[in-house]
């Protein structure tokens, strides 16, 4: 089979990246022959099969200056240099399926139409909540929020949630407002849900809810392997975002009852205030170490007592859980989000209130005070990654998806309201 995955990045920028990419080379090894499309980014893998045909690189984060951010803003909403790319593409490589990811803004939905019109299958993972929310995250201000899906997606704009900008917020509206309209998305044949969370939110926003199929990531259950001892101290792993509530993780360290460490993994905007709140709150008791490697990162989660998921907004479904789970380790979680279908609670880790210091506090007290139930509970969670979660097993679940994908157009050909290739 010959598969096409499309992202606007073709590097390891972030969790959608890296999902594409595994995913890619578990199908190299299973014998398909895959290939990519996206923004001709100065970072991207190299070499780049079609990369003569990827439409120009454009920052967005911050946006271009002048004439530039006019130019930017139309390519949002459709990219004729984006929709010329795909259609050689199609026409070289003569894909069985394509998979799209997050091809938001520097790619648009303009990519979708050469498929259409070739007849190709195409089949789309949503990796955060935008076809919902026009700023992606479901929060206003840090706050949780349901506006757009309730209320409609000008919300946003009326909100300005986006940098508190009623310019920036209202071309997120704007965008999000054009592609429903016009139905731009309706070219995408199903859509991939790695949530019944996220899946519930489309359904509720009435984005394709018929499209609709939860897949669940997946994680390698090789590598180092569980440890034989329970661990010691707490261990957090991620981008250092508000967002993430490791704020209210470093309160609920401050008081618990037993002392225990805790090593904060990542970095990010706010890493200096967390610093500084954690000198003064939990002197001694707290370990930044910033970014890791792979190999670095799975050493500190192996040697925790648990991995802690700290969340304060609606998490899709974040690979560091199953990662912990990969290495016998349980996890202490908030209930937002997808959080609570990974995590069972009292079976292979803890699920507390988002935002609630206090019953952290004693979540985290009843794992350190019990280690080697803490460890009874992460070799649980490793048995039901291996059986739920394995890289085969995702693939098979993947591979029917296209396959259903692959009937929905016979259907549409056979009915004469789509094109062949």
């Amino acid at each position: 089979m010959r598969i096409l995955h499309v992202n606007k990045f073709l590097y390891r920028r972030g969790g959608a990246e890296g999902y594409m990419l595994d995913v890619a080379q578990l199908q190299r090894e299973q014998g398909h022959e895959v290939a990519f499309f996206g923004m001709d980014h100065p970072d991207n893998d190299r070499p780049q099969r079609f990369g003569a045909s990827f439409p120009a690189h454009v920052e967005l984060e911050p946006p271009p200056p002048g004439v530039a951010r006019l130019r930017a803003a139309g390519r949002m909403v459709w990219s004729t240099s984006a929709s010329r790319g795909m259609r050689e593409v199609v026409r070289q490589f003569r894909p069985d399926v394509v998979h799209c990811h997050n091809v938001y803004h520097q790619l648009s939905p303009s990519v979708l139409q050469p498929l259409r019109a070739a007849g190709v299958p195409c089949v789309m993972t949503l990796h955060d909540y935008k076809l919902a929310c026009p700023s992606y995250q479901l929060l206003d201000h840090g706050r949780l929020c349901d506006a757009c899906i309730t209320g409609g997606l000008w919300q946003a704009a009326r909100r300005r949630c986006k940098d508190d900008s009623l310019g920036a917020s209202a071309l997120l509206s704007l965008e999000s407002w054009l592609h429903r309209t016009t139905g731009a998305w309706s070219a995408v044949d199903l859509f991939i849900s790695p949530s019944q969370f996220l899946a519930g939110v489309m359904a509720r926003a009435g984005v394709f809810p018929e499209r609709m199929r939860v897949v669940n990531h997946f994680v390698d259950p090789g590598g180092p392997g569980p440890a034989e001892q329970p661990g010691r101290g707490l261990v957090f792993a991620g981008r250092l975002a508000p967002e993430k509530g490791v704020d209210t993780l470093i309160e609920a360290v401050a008081r618990m009852r037993t002392p225990t460490t805790l090593t904060v993994a990542g970095d990010g905007p706010v890493r200096a205030a967390l610093e500084e709140q954690a000198a003064r709150v939990a002197p001694g008791r707290v370990q930044f170490v910033g970014r890791l490697d792979k190999a670095a990162l799975q050493h500190v989660v192996r040697r925790s007592v648990a991995s802690v998921v700290p969340s304060v907004w609606h998490e899709n479904q974040p690979m560091t859980v199953l990662e912990a789970f990969a290495l016998a380790v349980p996890v202490v979680c908030t209930d937002l989000g997808g959080l609570p279908e990974l995590v069972r609670d009292g079976v292979d880790g803890a699920v507390v209130p988002a935002g609630d210091p206090a019953a952290l506090a004693r979540a985290l007290d009843a794992v350190v005070a019990e280690p080697a139930a803490a460890h009874r509970m992460g070799v649980a969670a490793r048995e039901r990654m291996v059986v739920e979660f394995s890289p085969q097993v995702h693939l098979d679940r993947v591979a029917g998806v296209y396959e259903e994908a692959r009937m929905r157009v016979q259907g549409r050909v056979g009915t004469g309201t789509g094109a062949r290739r």
